[in-house]
């Protein structure tokens, strides 16, 4: 009976173990979620830009006669 007891509190570490390692590495990839949102939206930023620059560019060229 006492070594079951001590395996079931050996598999109930590993358990809180585990779910110590997973709750750092949720953490971890939100923060690398949010990072890589935060490029999305400044990429997108900037490719707006530059299309209304060549919007811009092409306003200002001749039209073919």
């Amino acid at each position: 009976m006492h070594a079951e007891l001590d395996t079931l509190e050996a598999k109930i570490r590993q358990v809180a173990e585990l779910c110590h390692t997973l709750r750092r590495e949720n953490i971890a990839l939100r923060q690398q979620l949010l990072a890589s949102q935060q490029d999305n939206k400044q990429l997108a930023t900037r490719l707006d830009a530059a299309k209304a620059r060549l919007h811009a560019l092409l306003d200002t060229l001749p039209e073919d006669v």
